[in-house]
């Protein structure tokens, strides 16, 4: 599996106003892009991350554009299947 480094996040107008149709800042999701505990590869070559920020477990839909630039394309909460991911990851470190 490819390892993905996120150091940039990109954002624009549109994907910053969907985000909000879910309740999520930009803020948890940079921070949860950067504490990811696992991402799969999707289609058209995104990637879900699945991560915590601070109280809570974000699922973000990433299109990378640069080596460590990603661009937001989604992000929610994290689903009942991806929360016991994230919590199985956690538990094997």
């Amino acid at each position: 599996m490819t390892r993905i480094i996120v150091r940039r996040v990109i954002w624009n107008e549109a994907n910053s106003e969907h985000i909000k149709k879910h309740n999520v800042t930009k803020e948890e999701v940079s921070i949860g892009v950067r504490n990811a505990a696992y991402h799969t590869q999707t289609y058209k070559n995104r990637y879900l991350v699945v991560g915590r920020s601070n109280r809570r477990i974000l699922s973000v839909v990433v299109k990378r554009h640069a080596p460590t630039a990603y661009l937001v394309v989604t992000a929610r909460d994290a689903s009942k299947k991806e929360r016991r991911r994230l919590y199985e990851k956690e538990q094997n470190k």
